[in-house]
């Protein structure tokens, strides 16, 4: 252009070296030439920091990130060294970001340097030492020491330490009851729901604004299920004192299936380290047994000492038969005639079968259990390993053993049962709890979950570990948390006499171990006498 001189050989002005062209920025923009600000982009290559004058967040006057009004790095809403958009000196994806001293390493850089110095001279060589053994650029340890010489320690402090940075952003969480629960499910549906940002969320759930619930789908009650629970709450009751039944005499019996593996497993891993390998042939016939477990409140003397434990016992619903085929793991079974076991079957078991397998024998699950089962596992496996650990003290009194209402189970008064029961004195009845009532049954309240979390330690390979597995969990069960399950249906009890014989309410907690530690844990619960009352109303309308 005429008139215009132009030294091809001058050297490039100072702020060239700190605000280089991004060419990646340009070709990605879209709008016109004429709005690219190349000042706007800062060289990650460049020292943390600095500006365009050489100095640590210098903006006109020289001063560490002051403005032309004196603030300390505060930008336009006032924080120290923080943008206009609230951001710590970051003014887009991808680039360096402003690094924000606190105060008390700006005092230390600056009484560093007095140490080593006569103000308000500064020796050569002073900065650079103290830049490298603060781990600070040269142009911070420059600024903070101009700005100690123009006012001292107040000058180098942040000036607003306490309201600033960027404006906390507002979420109306009384706008989550209104939401829909199917739109609650995830972070992402309830953020875009609100119309917040993930991460903002995840920060007030942190914080405790609002919290995470796991639902868990419960049994359909009737109108008589209701009644009956709360009839059943009422009869474990003492009328005169309001204590609740301590439970000695109810033995307690369920059915629950102990799988192999679980189709999907938790594990913590190394960085480096492979993710586990586990494979079957189907997901869907995962090896799995049923197993019988019988319990009851364990016992203890006035020392606190554990007397009785209360596992009577846990039965498998498997059968031991010869191997039919043969494999690389054992022999096949063969056939022959054995006169003393076929008389011994047709006389006692009625089976007219002649031949008796030699060989290996196999452990195979039940697939199904029916009446006659469960009739033969209570007559000839729970009855007898109740007789054989049953206090002696308390032989003569009436013991309950409670079952729940599955068709598989047998009625309270058959013959066979009952005639085993009463045989040798004994006073045993068979029992029912109410209907869909899972919690009143100590073994679904707490005693199955902590067994088998106990048994998925063992990662168990066949059947036949998973037999001892299971009966090892069930013995090392503690004693003293198992008593404490029979409390918590205590509790549960009370629960349900409060809703009308609901099912919709939370277990309730109430520190039964620090309790136990102190020697104050109570044998039974006491009901109070208004929640009676009520309970007595509502069975009686």
């Amino acid at each position: 252009m005429p008139g215009l001189e132009m030294d091809l050989n001058e050297e490039a002005h100072e702020s060239a070296n700190f605000y280089p062209i991004d060419w990646d920025d340009i070709v990605e923009y879209d709008g016109p030439a004429h709005q690219l600000d190349y000042d706007f982009v800062w060289d990650d290559g460049s020292q943390d920091g600095v500006q365009g004058d050489g100095t640590d967040g210098v903006h006109g006057d020289g001063t560490d990130g002051e403005q032309a009004d004196g603030s300390d790095g505060v930008q336009a809403d006032g924080s120290d060294g923080v943008q206009a958009d609230g951001s710590d000196g970051v003014q887009g994806d991808g680039l360096k970001k402003r690094k924000h001293y606190p105060n008390d390493l700006k005092i230390a850089i600056y009484l560093d340097l007095l140490a080593k110095t006569d103000p308000p001279v500064l020796r050569r060589g002073v900065t650079k030492s103290v830049s490298e053994k603060f781990g600070v650029p040269l142009r911070v340890v420059q600024a903070i020491w101009k700005n100690g010489q123009d006012g001292g320690i107040e000058r180098i402090v942040n000036k607003y330490s306490k309201n600033c940075g960027r404006k906390r952003v507002q979420v109306d969480l009384e706008a989550i009851k209104n939401i829909p629960l199917k739109q609650r499910s995830t972070f992402q549906d309830l953020a875009n729901a609100l119309g917040v940002k993930k991460s903002t969320l995840y920060n007030r759930f942190k914080e405790g604004y609002f919290r995470r619930h796991t639902n868990d789908l419960k049994f359909s009650l009737t109108d008589p299920n209701k009644i009956a629970r709360v009839k059943y709450c009422l009869s474990m009751m003492d009328a005169l004192s309001l204590s609740f039944n301590p439970m000695y005499n109810i033995v307690y019996i369920d059915e629950k299936w102990f799988y192999r593996t679980r189709k999907n497993q938790k594990y913590y891993l190394a960085n480096d380290e492979e993710r586990p390998q586990r494979t079957v042939k189907s997901k869907n016939f995962i090896e799995k047994v049923m197993f019988l477990a019988v319990v009851t409140r364990p016992r203890y003397d006035a020392n606190g000492n554990c007397t009785f434990d209360g596992k009577i016992g846990i039965f498998p619903f498997v059968t031991v038969e010869p191997a039919k085929r043969k494999s690389p793991n054992r022999e096949r079974g063969k056939p022959f005639i054995n006169l003393f076991q076929c008389l011994h079957n047709f006389v006692l078991l009625r089976n007219t079968s002649l031949f008796t397998f030699a060989g290996e024998l196999v452990t195979k699950a039940m697939t199904s259990v029916t009446k006659d089962v469960s009739r033969d596992f209570l007559i000839n496996k729970v009855l007898p390993a109740l007789k054989a650990k049953w206090p002696a003290e308390e032989r003569g009194m009436p013991i309950f053993i409670q079952q729940d209402n599955a068709h598989t189970h047998i009625a309270v008064d058959d013959p066979a049962f009952v005639q085993a029961a009463q045989a040798d004195g004994w006073d045993i009845r068979l029992t029912c709890q109410p209907p869909n009532s899972p919690e009143l049954n100590v073994l679904d309240l707490g005693f199955f979950a902590a067994i088998q979390a106990l048994f998925e330690k063992g990662t168990p390979n066949n059947i036949t570990e998973i037999l001892q597995k299971v009966d090892e969990a069930y013995q090392n069960y503690p004693v003293d948390r198992s008593n404490r399950i029979f409390l918590t249906q205590q509790c549960c009890m009370m629960e349900i006499m409060k809703h009308n014989g609901g099912q919709h309410y939370n277990v309730p907690h109430m520190k039964k171990k620090t309790l136990e530690q102190q020697g104050r844990l109570p044998i039974t619960l006491k009901c109070p006498l208004q929640l009676r009352n009520q309970a007595m109303q509502f069975i009686a309308t």
